[in-house]
């Protein structure tokens, strides 16, 4: 009995948490700063504050985590790689797993400290790993953020413990756990609730506690320091929709999961993800002068809009193409743009691309075509 009514209960509560719900106000969210963005376009659904200059304690290690997904993805580094603990990053204090040392983990292990136990000391590990260094490794994260756009942010270290001009804001954040979110297999870390290192000597939790109370949540970094107060970028996905919610600055642990659950409740109470086909919708374009009289064109497979409940229905797909293409075309040409309007705003648009050569028309193409033709068996 008790089970059944904890079941029902928490599907009570989903059911709720998917109602439609009015405008969230500044006053809704107690944090001084956050974010709601919609993973798949990097759209912001809610604001506040959003490019207030913060720390971020160890939301720092969205960043450092990114670079080391993108040094495995290059074959740079290995999950079974052994990773040696220097006296730099034995020395971290705050939250960390007590390396020695000399101790010795692989890549694997690491990243899961680094990830569920918010481990100070392995987030060094892994930056001197890939970069030989925490200095070149920071180097390499001020690289990447400008990269991204992310202009209020720059980094002092690795792991985010406080240090005087390491600041970033919410929108930054939300940028680059997008982009983390691009290496799916961060989600097999992100979602553990509890595990263990050192052939299970040392227990870890996740400090993420939204893993145990909220329906689809995937990540996916909290951090807490005196400066920063409590913060979170909290990722959760449900019926295709994926949103990313960013807290800055809570006067406690409690407070930010609570704002981080408001924002999550608001985005998928009032917003749907639409799947867009792309290049099934599109005709071949016509060309000027070329060897062929047309060209056959693409725009990619797939994309997903997210927009307010109940619209998606008024989706209108414009194609913005010349009558006619001057030969030559080269595969990968831009040769028009492909957009989806909603109540009169563009809400999305895709470069189309020629998926095919054609030669501009000449004697001496046409004469090859001949002679290629008159030698046919």
């Amino acid at each position: 009995m008790k089970r059944l009514m904890i079941v029902f209960i928490c599907a009570l509560m989903t059911f709720f948490s998917m109602l439609p719900v009015s405008a969230l106000s500044e006053e809704d969210i107690s944090a001084p700063s956050a974010v709601l963005m919609d993973a798949s376009s990097g759209k912001i659904l809610y604001e506040k504050n959003p490019h207030d200059q913060r720390p971020c304690a160890s939301i720092t290690k969205v960043m450092t985590l990114t670079l080391v997904m993108e040094a495995l993805d290059s074959g740079k580094i290995h999950m079974d790689d052994v990773v040696t603990a220097s006296a730099h990053a034995a020395s971290m204090g705050g939250s960390d797993i007590w390396l020695e040392e000399g101790e010795q983990m692989t890549v694997d292990d690491m990243i899961k400290a680094t990830a569920v136990a918010s481990a100070n000391d392995a987030a060094v590990a892994l930056a001197e790993f890939v970069s030989g260094s925490e200095d070149d490794f920071v180097a390499a994260m001020n690289d990447k953020a400008k990269s991204l756009g992310m202009t209020d942010t720059a980094f002092k270290n690795c792991n985010g413990l406080d240090e005087e001009g390491h600041i970033t804001s919410a929108y930054d954040v939300a940028l680059m756990s997008r982009e983390l979110m691009k290496h799916e297999e961060i989600f097999d870390y992100t979602g553990i609730w509890l595990d263990s290192l050192r052939d299970g000597a040392t227990q870890i939790v996740n400090t993420n506690k939204l893993l145990r109370s909220y329906d689809g949540i995937t990540g996916l970094k909290t951090g807490t320091t005196g400066e920063a107060g409590s913060c979170i970028s909290a990722t959760a996905q449900r019926n295709g929709l994926s949103l990313i919610a960013v807290v800055l600055g809570a006067e406690s642990g409690k407070q930010r999961f609570k704002d981080a659950a408001t924002l999550l409740d608001y985005g998928f109470a009032n917003f749907e993800s639409r799947e867009l086909s792309l290049s099934d919708t599109l005709e071949p374009a016509a060309v000027d002068g070329g060897m062929s009289d047309s060209v056959e064109v693409e725009c990619g497979d797939k994309a997903v809009l997210t927009v307010p409940k109940g619209e998606g229905e008024g989706i209108e797909q414009l194609v913005d193409m010349p009558e006619s293409l001057p030969a030559p075309v080269h595969k990968g040409d831009v040769v028009g743009r492909l957009s989806y309007n909603l109540n009169g705003e563009e809400a999305a648009s895709f470069d189309i691309t020629a998926s095919e050569d054609v030669e501009k028309k000449s004697f001496f193409a046409v004469l090859g075509i001949l002679w290629s033709s008159l030698i046919k068996p």
